[in-house]
């Protein structure tokens, strides 16, 4: 289940504090993995860690289901790439996530995106409980695993307009029908904005509908 290319989530087994990262698989052998050096997801740097560092893993395969497995870094690779090497425990051992599926709108939201201390607008092609997916200008752009504050823009129909503002991760850059599309995955948010959400999106696939 696990393959070259797959995004890895790795979370440190720190008793003081989680610490959050990600990186990519970039090679497999006999019961271990190899991974880029991973990103710390706070501060978007590259981590030093020692073997025997514990961690819990998670993936998505191709079929988009999640597995979540303990490991260790059991050694280091210096080859055209540097290189992390960790225990593979085997399929049968991963631990299968069982998540929530949100429904996505393509509806243009407009959104506001933090850099330092100024705000970029941009538009989203779509949106779910889960995450948007932004269009960039010319000129603009975001590196995979890079984490954005957002302020997003929830016009309901009744033309009441509601603000979210939330933390996400860049999940890939896309080019797609002439644009770039870049896939945000939220990992900061509050559950009642992420019902807002929830609910900006069901009114909005009503209205959707009744104007076929």
């Amino acid at each position: 289940m696990l393959s070259i290319g797959s995004i890895i989530s790795l979370v440190t087994h720190d008793q003081d504090e989680k610490k959050h990262y990600k990186s990519k698989v970039v090679d497999l052998g006999d019961q271990c993995f190899m991974i880029d050096y991973p990103i710390q997801v706070d501060t978007g740097r590259t981590a030093f860690m020692t073997n025997g560092t514990e961690i819990t893993a998670t993936f998505t395969d191709d079929q988009k289901d999640s597995f979540q497995f303990d490991t260790k870094i059991i050694g280091r690779l210096k080859q055209q790439i540097p290189m992390l090497t960790l225990f593979y425990p085997g399929n049968d051992k991963l631990n299968k996530i069982q998540r929530r599926e949100y429904v996505r709108v393509e509806t243009p939201v407009d959104v506001a995106v933090k850099y330092d201390d100024s705000y970029e607008q941009f538009v989203a092609k779509d949106i779910s409980g889960g995450g948007i997916a932004l269009i960039l200008r010319d000129g603009a752009s975001f590196s995979v695993f890079e984490q954005i504050e957002l302020t997003i823009v929830l016009p309901f129909p009744n033309d009441e307009i509601e603000y979210v503002q939330t933390k996400g991760s860049v999940v890939r850059v896309v080019e797609k029908d002439g644009r770039t599309i870049a896939p945000i995955q939220f990992d900061e948010i509050k559950e009642d904005e992420r019902q807002l959400i929830i609910r900006f999106c069901f009114l909005r696939q009503l209205q959707l509908r009744n104007e076929k």
